[in-house]
């Protein structure tokens, strides 16, 4: 493996780190502002989820997948599947069928879930890549 595809599974995981971050302040942030603003709550009958999906959901499987094939982790391949399930059932059934409280619960719930798949992706990825070092085999670097 090269070192650009290296580097790039850990900047995919900051990524989607980020966009978990903003699925979960999307998810809270935006009822308070409509709570503190009336005038803005026109803006909250928009529902984001959907476009929100196409990004994430791809995003963090590539992410995921890379870290996978360095670590062999499936407790992180679970665990994101699962947020990524969450997500996709919060953002779609469960705003459609049963309102915003349970679309609140299980997007919050996935985005936790995916972001927390991600750091821990990221962080044995790169304890993967220390242990494969050179120096880490005890052969000194000419």
């Amino acid at each position: 493996m090269d070192n650009s595809t290296r580097n790039s599974g850990p900047v995919l995981d900051k990524v989607a780190i980020g966009l978990s971050g903003l699925c979960l302040v999307h998810c809270l942030a935006l009822p308070m502002l409509i709570v503190a603003a009336p005038v803005l709550g026109e803006f909250g009958q928009g529902h984001l989820h959907a476009q929100m999906l196409v990004i994430i959901l791809p995003l963090s499987a590539i992410a995921i997948a890379m870290g996978f094939r360095r670590h062999q982790s499936r407790r992180i391949i679970a665990a994101a599947t699962l947020g990524m399930l969450l997500l996709v059932l919060g953002g779609t059934v469960m705003h459609a069928q049963f309102g915003l409280l349970w679309d609140r619960v299980f997007t919050v719930s996935g985005s936790a879930i995916l972001a927390v798949s991600h750091w821990f992706n990221s962080r044995l990825g790169r304890r993967h890549d220390r242990r494969s070092t050179p120096q880490a085999a005890g052969v000194q670097p000419k």
